[in-house]
C-alpha cells in the first residue's frame, strides 16, 4: 500500500495519494476530516474508514441539513481528489445520471459524410455509435478508465429519486461497471470512493443497501454543535456561541414540521454575526426566526410566547452552571 508521508510537528501527516489505496487508519481518517473543518464522531470515522479499506459505498442516511453531503466534500478535499456529485430528484433517468449520446453531433457527422459520398451503413453506424459522440454524465464519469486515480462520488438525496433509479445503480455499485448496449461494458481501472445520501422521505431498496455499509448521521450533541459552530463560523464568541447552540437545542425538542439542521445554525450564527448581535434576546431572536425555521406554521408556532419561554429556560441553565461553578 503505498503512500507518502510529509512530516508536520503537530498533527498527522497529511495523505498524498500516489495510488489508489486509502488511509491506513481511523485516526488518520478522523484527523483528515477535522482537517476539513468536518467534526466527526469515532462511529462516522469507523464508517469512512471501512468504506475507503473495503471499497465499499458508503450509505449515510439522516434528516436534512445534519452533515451527509459535507463528508464526501470534505473526503474529496482531504484526500485531493476529485469531487463528481448526481443530484437526485423525481424523474432522474439514465440519460441525465450515466450517459446520452449527442445527438447534434450525431446529426451532423452524417450530414458531412453524405456531403462526401463516403456515407456507408454500417462503418456510419459505428462512427457514431462510438466514445466520440458519447455524453458522460456523474456516474459515467466517475468510473472512465483514463481516470489517474479515483474520485470522490457523491450520489445525493437518493431518496428523491424514483424507485426505478435505483435499478441502475445495482451494477455500478456491485462492480464499479456500466453496461453501454452500443459499446459494451466500461469498468473503472481506479474505482471511486461512493457516498451515497438519504434524508429518509421513502425507504431505499433492500437490493442497494446490501452493496454499502450503513451510518446513521444523527443531530449532533451540545459540544459537538458547539465546535462545529467555532470552526465553521469565523469571528464567533464563545458567549453567543453557547447561547445560540443551547437555543436550537432547545428548539429542536418542540413539536415542529422541520427541526433545524446544524446548517440552519450556521446560518443563524452568521446572520447574528452580521447583525452585530453579542447576546441573544427576544427581538433579535424574532426578527432571525426565518433563518432558522422554513415553515410559515413553526414561525407562527415560536411566536406564541415560545421564544420567551426558551430564552428563560436557557437563561436559568446559565445561571445554574454559574452557580455550580462556584
Amino acid at each position: 500500500r503505498a503512500y507518502v508521508r510529509i512530516h508536520a510537528p503537530t498533527k498527522w501527516p497529511p495523505f498524498v495519494m500516489t495510488s489508489d489505496f486509502p488511509p491506513l487508519s481511523v485516526d488518520r481518517v478522523q484527523a483528515l476530516l477535522t482537517d476539513e473543518l468536518y467534526i466527526a464522531e469515532r462511529s462516522l470515522s469507523v464508517a469512512v474508514f471501512l468504506s475507503l479499506a473495503l471499497r465499499k459505498p458508503l450509505f449515510l442516511e439522516g434528516e436534512a441539513g445534519v452533515g451527509k453531503t459535507e463528508v464526501a466534500k470534505a473526503l474529496s478535499q482531504g484526500l485531493g481528489r476529485p469531487l463528481i456529485r448526481l443530484q437526485c430528484y423525481e424523474g432522474l433517468d439514465v440519460n441525465h445520471a450515466v450517459y446520452e449520446w449527442n445527438y447534434a453531433q450525431q446529426m451532423l457527422h452524417i450530414r458531412m459524410q453524405e456531403a462526401s459520398g463516403q456515407a456507408q451503413t454500417d462503418r456510419l453506424r459505428a462512427q457514431l455509435f462510438s466514445p466520440a459522440f458519447l455524453l458522460k454524465r456523474p456516474l459515467l464519469q466517475s468510473i472512465d478508465p483514463d481516470r489517474d486515480g479515483p474520485c470522490v462520488l457523491l450520489i445525493d438525496e437518493l431518496d428523491r429519486a424514483d424507485a426505478e433509479f435505483e435499478a441502475f445503480l445495482l451494477e455500478l455499485l456491485a462492480d464499479f461497471q456500466i453496461t453501454i448496449p452500443e459499446i459494451g461494458t466500461l469498468k473503472a481501472k481506479h474505482p471511486p470512493y461512493v457516498v451515497i445520501t438519504s434524508n429518509r422521505t421513502r425507504e431505499v431498496h433492500d437490493a442497494l443497501k446490501r452493496r454499502c455499509l450503513y451510518h446513521w448521521v444523527d443531530y449532533p450533541t451540545f459540544a459537538k454543535e458547539r465546535a462545529i459552530v467555532l470552526a465553521k463560523v469565523p469571528g464567533a464568541s464563545q458567549r453567543l456561541t453557547d447561547e445560540v447552540v443551547g437555543f436550537v437545542q432547545e428548539l429542536r425538542c418542540r413539536e415542529l414540521y422541520k427541526m433545524p439542521g446544524v446548517a440552519e445554525t450556521l446560518d443563524w450564527m452568521e446572520a447574528l454575526i452580521a447583525l452585530d448581535a453579542l447576546a441573544l434576546n427576544e427581538q433579535v431572536v424574532q426578527e432571525t426566526l426565518g433563518v432558522l425555521l422554513k415553515y410559515k406554521d413553526d414561525v407562527e408556532f415560536m411566536q406564541r410566547d415560545e421564544v420567551t419561554q426558551l430564552l428563560e429556560r436557557l437563561g436559568a441553565r446559565e445561571r445554574f452552571h454559574a452557580t455550580s461553578a462556584l
